[in-house]
């Protein structure tokens, strides 16, 4: 029985540690995300070279503090090529619709809009192309759902953990006080991580935030 008793407080106290790491790398996340965002703050910073740095820090503690978990965590399958590049064109299409449909009820969005755009004059059109595509979309997916998403799964079911930590990504974004960017992050928040729970892989959502940033943010703006 005592060893029973043992064992149960074992596993209770690595769920707290683990969900402690998720907690402490989520307030660093909110900090640098204040960096980024805040009007107070992202002015006297280069957005794109802050968001590498804070996107390779973030990546790089899930995929440490993950590692024991990768092998489930990063299986990947040739359709999944399919699935990221399809659902990457079904977001872009979804954001397209959305941008027209506020634009008509909502007489602020254009401008929001535009603003989310402003940091593309602080790098050249490829090198913004090429972080999007190659670092920071991949690595927001192995930290929002390659850790986050998945250990608030674990802890507290898959619905209610999906539902946090979209809720999490999204309110994030809050430093900008930009609704539409709000709103955007909880969509497509809310899509990868539709798609992690559906798969139980990162590699579909990875693939399909890495070319729906590229296509949004370079190749085909909404503006």
């Amino acid at each position: 029985m005592t060893s029973l008793y043992r064992h149960f407080l074992g596993h209770a106290a690595e769920r707290t540690d683990r969900m402690a790491q998720v907690l402490i790398l989520v307030f660093v996340a909110a900090m640098f995300w204040f960096g980024l965002f805040s009007p107070h703050a992202h002015l006297q910073l280069n957005f794109w070279a802050m968001m590498g740095i804070d996107t390779a820090i973030l990546g790089g503690g899930a995929l440490w503090l993950g590692r024991s978990e990768a092998a489930e965590l990063y299986r990947f399958k040739p359709g999944y090529i399919l699935i990221g590049v399809a659902s990457a064109l079904l977001l872009y299409g979804v954001f397209w619709v959305g941008q027209h449909v506020a634009a008509a009820v909502l007489p602020f969005s254009p401008t929001q809009v535009q603003n989310i755009y402003a940091t593309k004059a602080q790098a050249a059109p490829w090198l913004i192309g090429a972080l999007l595509l190659l670092w920071i979309g991949p690595a927001e997916e192995i930290f929002w759902r390659g850790l986050v998403q998945h250990r608030l799964m674990q802890r507290y079911g898959h619905w209610a953990g999906f539902a946090i930590s979209t809720a999490v990504y999204a309110l994030i974004h809050i430093w900008a006080g930009n609704l539409m960017l709000i709103a955007a992050a909880a969509i497509a928040g809310a899509f990868w991580g539709l798609m992690f729970m559906r798969f139980r892989s990162v590699w579909p959502g990875l693939i399909s935030h890495a070319l729906w940033d590229l296509l949004i943010f370079v190749v085909i703006p909404l503006k």
